[in-house]
């Protein structure tokens, strides 16, 4: 991705001890690693919710295309069930998505949240 070679990365390395020196240098690189170990998972999610929000509209999309093309009252009691089975599976995922009042809560609490608190905002504006 970033097509690093490792000259490239001993010349970063040596630089980090010149200017921070043996003792910062171990914790630098471990707030970098921690940046970037968030940054991934949060790619990561945001992947996982777009891929099942696609599914989910695919879903919902074969639903209409389904009723639109055959009435409901005359199909089979096989394919009904198999509408039904699918209207439950897409009310399923939708619910998925919905955050509970737990998971918010966690979420504000959570160490990895980028939004600074609203308290800080507060006291910023009146500086």
């Amino acid at each position: 991705m970033f097509d690093i070679g490792f000259s490239e990365l001993l010349l970063v390395l040596v630089l980090g001890l010149i200017v921070l020196g043996p003792e910062r240098l171990p914790v630098a690189v471990r707030t970098v690693a921690g940046w970037i170990r968030v940054l991934r998972s949060l790619a990561t999610n945001v992947q996982n919710e777009l891929a099942k929000e696609l599914k989910l509209q695919e879903l919902q999309d074969s639903l209409k295309k389904m009723e639109e093309k055959a009435d409901l009252q005359s199909l089979s009691p096989e394919l009904q069930a198999s509408m039904d089975k699918l209207r439950e599976a897409a009310e399923s995922l939708k619910e998925s998505y919905q955050l509970t009042p737990e998971e918010a809560k966690e979420l504000e609490e959570d160490e990895t949240h980028f939004h600074p608190p609203v308290s800080d905002k507060k006291s910023n504006s009146e500086r």
